[in-house]
């Protein structure tokens, strides 16, 4: 039987897969408590690692962790637990916990292909908040040092189950080495209304000739229009520099504007007021 997973082995494994998730940390102890300042637990939507010492007030700091994931309100905040009040616990004592709460991968990018722009582009993206997925059906596509916690590479045998097992609201970039490898990707991708963005890389002509077999193919406007190729076009005007490294700058540089989503939290730590009572509090209990 395997021994239960602790909260420093899970924050490592939510942090690496990009799942939401809080980490409880119990900050002050006054009187009789469970566990000394320093105990910590994760709580996930479906999982708890750990323990704050049982008890009301630890499923107390459960629900309220999980509230602040379904609301989606990430950052910090600060509970204060009574326990012989607030959660009618006997040993009667006071804590503060601190919780610090994370969204996971901000967004998921799928990468087809691992020729030099991808290579280029997973480089670029590396120290984004992103979770990466990386394709390509070559066997010697990918190295041992490119494996990364927040990239997972995959071998691309079967492109409908490989595209079907993305996950929704992916933004997705197609570069593989070969046409018709791409063409595949493509069609496999407009069969999901759920992806978010889908990025071609190529010139005009190569669009053209995907966009005439595409309707040849029965799909209509709308569904062709899901494609934006070539990939990184900032201006009107075409890049000089054909580099595989300008060409990942530009294609990352689009990424960010469409992954973008504006700040909904405008306080970004914890409340003055409250921390202030809190160091007030403790002052006057050790003087």
């Amino acid at each position: 039987m395997q021994p239960p997973e602790t909260w420093h082995a899970a924050l490592h494994r939510l942090q690496r897969d990009g799942i939401p998730h809080v980490l409880a940390t119990q900050v002050t102890s006054l009187g009789s408590t469970p566990r000394e300042p320093g105990a910590r637990m994760v709580v996930t939507a479906d999982a708890i690692f750990d323990t704050l010492g049982g008890g009301t007030f630890e499923w107390q700091t459960i629900d309220a962790a999980r509230r602040l994931l379904a609301e989606q309100r990430f950052g910090l905040s600060l509970e204060a637990f009574s326990l012989g009040g607030r959660s009618g616990q006997c040993c009667g004592g006071f804590v503060n916990i601190l919780l610090e709460a994370f969204p996971g991968a901000t967004a998921h990018v799928a990468i087809f292909g691992a020729g030099h722009v991808g290579h280029e582009i997973i480089k670029l993206c590396m120290p984004l908040p992103w979770q990466l997925h990386w394709f390509d059906s070559r066997n010697d596509a990918f190295s041992a040092r490119e494996q990364q916690p927040q990239l997972t590479c995959y071998s691309l045998q079967n492109i409908p189950q490989s595209v079907a097992a993305l996950p929704a609201n992916t933004h997705v970039l197609v570069m593989t080495h070969n046409h018709d490898e791409d063409y595949a990707i493509i069609s496999a991708l407009l069969d999901r209304p759920d992806i978010t963005t889908i990025g071609l890389i190529g010139s005009d002509s190569k669009w053209a000739s995907f966009e005439g077999r595409l309707k040849r193919d029965g799909y209509n406007g709308e569904q062709r229009a899901r494609v934006r190729s070539p990939i990184g076009r900032i201006h009107s005007t075409k890049l000089a520099n054909k580099t595989p490294y300008a060409i990942a700058l530009t294609a990352v540089t689009e990424l960010l504007w469409l992954t973008d989503k504006p700040l909904t939290q405008q306080n970004r730590g914890l409340d003055a007021d409250t921390l202030r009572t809190l160091f007030t509090d403790a002052t006057t209990t050790t003087s």
